[in-house]
């Protein structure tokens, strides 16, 4: 798997997704939690934590949760984040990490599994997340939806972010590998302090996505049962043809 969110993608990941709301998708996590687990959700883990978007929001809200990331890069800024709450943070691949404990709840959002892009590393993540969770413990993921990947198609996009003086600019461009299920984003990113250029990084990022009975057969392979497959972040709603991301909700068989 070719390296992704090196130290330059870390460097504008938060001020590209600054408008990403963590905190309404923490609501929603609760609100699963609260619905569909036992009543007894203290530990999480969150599989491909990122920066700790999830992590440092659910541990302000009392929970107990370890993030685990890859990317040493994107450890760092999460670790630079001033935090209150009992969270802490892990080098590991999803595909094979083992903390040697169990969990009330796997987290493995912002379409961290569509990172695995075969069968088997699906099944890896996947059975990752089964080792860590307890007898009825809950796992939520999402993840691009299929039909509506192949119905709206990838478009060239740029984004442009202004903190002053200084600019981020992200240009990507999207091509699809239908046989494989993937979706393959150029993303070039440049960061400029006025008119200077002061860093430019290049990555590619493969992305697989997923159709419902895949879904549910890579899941009942892997020791868990779907629950609810819903629109995201709109997770009442069904998904169709125009929804790009799905939630979804199982539990350890």
């Amino acid at each position: 798997m070719s390296e992704v969110f090196g130290a330059g993608y870390a460097a504008a990941y938060d001020a590209l997704y600054e408008e990403k709301d963590y905190e309404a998708e923490c609501d929603l996590v609760e609100r699963i939690f609260a619905e569909r687990g036992d009543g007894g959700v203290r530990t999480v883990l969150d599989l491909g934590c990122g920066t700790g978007g999830h992590v440092l929001p659910l541990a302000r809200r009392g929970y107990e949760v370890v993030g685990v990331d890859r990317s040493e890069a994107m450890l760092e800024r999460a670790r630079a984040k001033a935090g209150s709450g009992s969270f802490s943070f892990e080098l590991g691949d999803i595909r094979d990490v083992r903390l040697g404990r169990d969990f009330d709840a796997v987290l493995v959002l912002f379409a961290v599994l569509g990172y695995q892009r075969s069968n088997d590393d699906v099944l890896a993540a996947l059975r990752t997340a089964r080792a860590h969770l307890r007898p009825g413990g809950l796992l939520l993921f999402d993840v691009w939806y299929g039909p509506a990947v192949l119905h709206e198609r990838p478009q060239s996009r740029l984004r442009t972010v202004e903190n002053g003086a200084s600019r981020v600019l992200r240009a990507s461009d999207g091509r699809l590998d239908v046989r494989r299920h993937l979706c393959t984003v150029d993303f070039r990113i440049w960061q400029l302090d006025g008119d200077r250029l002061v860093a430019e990084t290049e990555e590619h990022h493969e992305m697989r996505y997923f159709f419902p009975l895949e879904l549910e057969f890579l899941l009942e392979v892997s020791g868990l049962s779907l629950l609810r497959l819903g629109a995201f972040p709109d997770f009442d709603a069904e998904p169709d043809e125009t929804t790009w991301n799905v939630l979804a909700v199982a539990t350890a068989a």
